[in-house]
């Protein structure tokens, strides 16, 4: 499935965002993906976190550090912003941003997994997740809603979840 929409940004920049479902990432070109995130799952619930630059409640994930692997990234992010181990995982999509200013782009992914607690949730060491959150997946908007993209992200995560 493919969705276009356009989006005003935290900094009022309009970009263009085309989302693809996709089970294999190693179409996208490395160097042009910055972020990983994943709709995590643990007993059947669904973990978000609370902070960020809008100080509002989302998916965990977050950007490629240098010399790591697209999968690295995600698993250390996952550990990092809810302290969670990721046990088993699948690419659910990804979205192609468009800065509209310069046409300048980049590719973020998502993922869905399954994971389990390492300990308590204490604090995320960039600082950027202050709280994290357990919810049933079907109350998500009640948190965020990131129009029709985040509307298959979740849905998408939900088929695939069972099959992980």
């Amino acid at each position: 499935m493919n969705i276009t929409e356009e989006y005003l940004g935290y900094s009022k920049v309009k970009y263009i965002l085309e989302y693809s479902d996709c089970d294999d990432f190693s179409t996208i070109p490395f160097d042009q993906c910055r972020q990983t995130y994943g709709v995590c799952f643990y007993e059947g619930k669904m973990i978000i976190g609370y902070g960020g630059n809008k100080q509002q409640w989302g998916l965990i994930g977050g950007t490629v550090e240098k010399g790591e692997t697209l999968e690295q990234t995600f698993i250390r992010e996952i550990r990092e912003e809810s302290n969670m181990e990721v046990l088993r995982k699948a690419p659910v999509g990804y979205q192609k941003v468009t800065d509209t200013r310069d046409g300048s782009f980049e590719y973020q992914l998502r993922y869905v997994a399954l994971v389990q607690p390492l300990g308590p949730f204490l604090v995320d060491p960039a600082g950027g997740i202050t709280e994290i959150k357990l919810i049933n997946p079907a109350d998500y908007k009640e948190y965020f809603n990131w129009g029709k993209i985040g509307d298959r992200i979740i849905s998408r995560s939900i088929e695939l979840v069972d099959k992980l």
